[in-house]
Order: structure tokens, then C-alpha cells, then sequence
């Protein structure tokens, strides 16, 4: 009897997708290990690798686009509106060859984060499809008006023809959904002891001067890094190998860790809004500082939501690059609500896909 098979498909936008939904298919793998996974996305592989240990088949396809970015905040969107329009031009082509490669691969299931196309893919060979994601990319591109309108029409309807929709916390509507179930965060956990790793980077500063300074996998270039100097007796991790050299910045290795994995050394985590930082962040309860990002039509749902659970530190960019760091001297704010965020979305979609796997 051939192995139930599980394509994941990744939308092809910075590293978040990828992190969350590895975090969903290594809690498949420890549930159900005779489940093949397929992990088809441009993140590249050591990403993965941190998330997943068991072994899977990396499938290097990209079937959408998300936003072109220079850096975790700078958007290009006319090349952004051009590529999604080729994609738009191209459908058929796209859908018929990836769905080609499902059939060849015996894939039982599709568990999409959020590519607008997987569906179809799913459909086309003949296999159901489940969405992941806490906004749709119809809802990133109406924001935007004029010609992203009609783009945002065309992938409302493409995610209306999704199976099953697992919503995640930190939540636009999602309406062009037709079936919606509510679940929790998602994100991966801490795989070492704080104090193996102070030991091991000799790090000495106590944990409530202790910071992770985290931008997200494209990083930024503007990230005013000499105003930490004022702060001698702080101690500050980076995964950003490009930082400058300061006594009291600490460059995490990037290959063999993660943010999650260096959260509980410290008393905050610095960073824009991203769902799985905040997601992480949240569930380890720890404090989060973040700018706004306005621009972009998640950020602030994210910073809205992520108020109601989290204490917290909501600043400008300009506050942000143009400051001193003071912000960090400053009392950190409570949660806005006494609501408990559930923190079991790994295991409860995880459990789906394998009830579903092992009858289907």
C-alpha cells in the first residue's frame, strides 16, 4: 500500500510561511511518521532543516509571488503588480504542470500557506486542498487599489475554491473562504537550554537586559545599530551577520538556530510585525516590541491583535530609526485583554491532516 503523501505548498514571501508551516508538518512527522512530506517552496532548504529533522522532499517550485522586497519593510509594487499579472496570464500552464507532478507523486493531501493557485493544483489532480494562514493575499492587494483590484478579484476566487481553511490567530475576515475553522498559534519551540547557550557564547548580562533584535528573513538595511553603544551593560542578539561589530552585540550563528531558539535568553524581542515572530513570541509570553507597518495591510492587524495578548511596545519607524534606543528604558504596556490565545495550532492541524491521511 503506497505511503500517504503530504504536499505542502509555500507562498513564495520571506521566511514566515515557511517557518510556520514546517512547524505544522514536523508536528505531522512526530504524529505520523510513515506520512511522506513534500515541502514545495523557494525558502531555501536549511530553513526548513531547522524545523523539520525528520527527512522530507524539498521541492524548489514557486506557484505565486507575494511582494517583491528589496528588505522586510521596502515593497517594489510595480514589479510586484507585473509578476502577479504574468502569473494571472499563465495560470493554466502553472496549474496543469505542478498538478502533473502530484499525480506522478501519488500526493494524498495539499496543505497550502497561502499561495493563491493551490487549490487548483490540489483540484486538477484530483486531491483535496487546506489553506493555512491568518490573511488571504486578496486582502494584502486591495489595499492597494487601481490595478491590484482586479488581481485581488481574481485571488478571492481562487481561495474560494479551498476545502478547509485553518485560520490562525492575528486574523484579517478571510470571507472569500467558504469553510473556516479557528485555530491556534502555530510556530516552533525552543530546542536548547538558556544556559547551555550563555555558556556556550559566554553571554553574562542577565536576562532582563538580554534583547533579540529579529527582522525577518529579508532583513533591513537601515537598522540603527551605533545607538545600542549608549546601553554598555545590555546585551543584544542578532542573526544579521551583516551587523556591525559592538561589544555588547552578539551574532547568533545562522545556520543551526533560530529566533525561537534563543527567546528564553531574553526579557523582549525587537522586530516588525510578522505573524510567526509574534506567534513565537506569544507563545513563549514573551514581551514584544514592534513598529508599525501601515503600508502593508497585515501589519496592522498584526500590531492590533498582538496588543490584546501580549505585553508590549508599539513604535513609529521614525521613533524606531531615528531614535536612540531609549524606548527600551521605557515600562512595557499589558496585555489589553485577560483572553488566553490558544497555543496548540500545531498539533490541532497536524492531528487533521493525519485523520484524514490515514482513512483516505
Amino acid at each position: 500500500m503506497p505511503r500517504p503523501t503530504l504536499y505542502l505548498s509555500i507562498t513564495n514571501h520571506g521566511f514566515g510561511h515557511a517557518t510556520r508551516t514546517a512547524s505544522i508538518a514536523a508536528t505531522v512527522q512526530a504524529l505520523c511518521p510513515e506520512v511522506d512530506i513534500i515541502m514545495a517552496t523557494t525558502a531555501p532548504q536549511w530553513l526548513l532543516q531547522g524545523y523539520l529533522t525528520a527527512a522530507f522532499e524539498y521541492r524548489p517550485v514557486s506557484v505565486d509571488l507575494g511582494v517583491v522586497q528589496p528588505d522586510s519593510l521596502t515593497m517594489d509594487l510595480p514589479a510586484t503588480l507585473a509578476k502577479l499579472q504574468h502569473i494571472q496570464a499563465h495560470q493554466e500552464q502553472i496549474v496543469a504542470a505542478e498538478a502533473t507532478y502530484l499525480r506522478q507523486r501519488g500526493v494524498t493531501l495539499v496543505l497550502g500557506d497561502i499561495p493563491p493557485l493551490a487549490p487548483a493544483i490540489a483540484h486538477e489532480a484530483g486531491v483535496p486542498c487546506w489553506l493555512v494562514s491568518n490573511f488571504g493575499w486578496d486582502f494584502i492587494y486591495r489595499d492597494w487599489g487601481g490595478e491590484f483590484e482586479a488581481i485581488a478579484d481574481w485571488i478571492g476566487t481562487c481561495f474560494s475554491q479551498c476545502d478547509r481553511l485553518f485560520r490562525l490567530p492575528f486574523h484579517e475576515p478571510m470571507a472569500a473562504f467558504p469553510v473556516i475553522e479557528d485555530v491556534g498559534l502555530t510556530g516552533g519551540s525552543p530546542r536548547f537550554a538558556p544556559e547551555d547557550l550563555r555558556r556556550r557564547w559566554q553571554l553574562t548580562v542577565p536576562q532582563a537586559r538580554t534583547v533579540l533584535l529579529t527582522f525577518g528573513g529579508l532583513g533591513l538595511q537601515t537598522i540603527p545599530y551605533q545607538g545600542l553603544v549608549a546601553f554598555p551593560h545590555w546585551q543584544f542578539l542578532t542573526f544579521d551577520q551583516n551587523a556591525p561589530d559592538l561589544p555588547n552585540l552578539f551574532k547568533v550563528p545562522k545556520l543551526g538556530f533560530r529566533p525561537v531558539d534563543v527567546m528564553p535568553l531574553c526579557s523582549q524581542v525587537v522586530s516588525k510585525p510578522g505573524f510567526s515572530t509574534f506567534a513565537e513570541a506569544c507563545r513563549l509570553d514573551l514581551p514584544i516590541t514592534t513598529i508599525t507597518r501601515n503600508t502593508f495591510a497585515e501589519g496592522p492587524v498584526l500590531v492590533n491583535a498582538m496588543q490584546d495578548h501580549s505585553w508590549h511596545r508599539v513604535l513609529t519607524p521614525e521613533a524606531f530609526f531615528q531614535g536612540q534606543w531609549q524606548f527600551l528604558q521605557e515600562p512595557l504596556s499589558p496585555p489589553r485583554t485577560a483572553n488566553p490565545l490558544a497555543k496548540d495550532g500545531n498539533q490541532t492541524i497536524a492531528q487533521a491532516i493525519v485523520d484524514y491521511l490515514i482513512t483516505a
